[in-house]
């Protein structure tokens, strides 16, 4: 469904966007698999549902951001 967008071309921007983030991520060190784009239409509810359980259970597989300064409270 790739320029099948009814705002014209959104999703092709919004694809580029996301393959732009994914070089950032992975130049910083981060799988680059922590973002995703999945085009589907509003009548695709279930599919959206089991796409949405699968990358979530995908980064908590991941764990969280190696990057990100653990603060220790007292």
């Amino acid at each position: 469904m790739p320029g099948d967008c009814h705002y014209l071309e959104g999703n092709l921007q919004a694809q580029r966007r996301v393959d732009f983030t994914k070089k950032i991520l992975k130049e910083i060190g981060l799988k680059e698999n922590r973002i995703r784009m999945v085009n589907v239409s509003a009548a695709m509810g279930a599919k959206f549902a089991e796409i949405a359980k699968e990358f979530t259970e995908e980064i908590i597989e991941l764990g969280p951001n190696p990057l990100r300064r653990i603060e220790i409270r007292d």
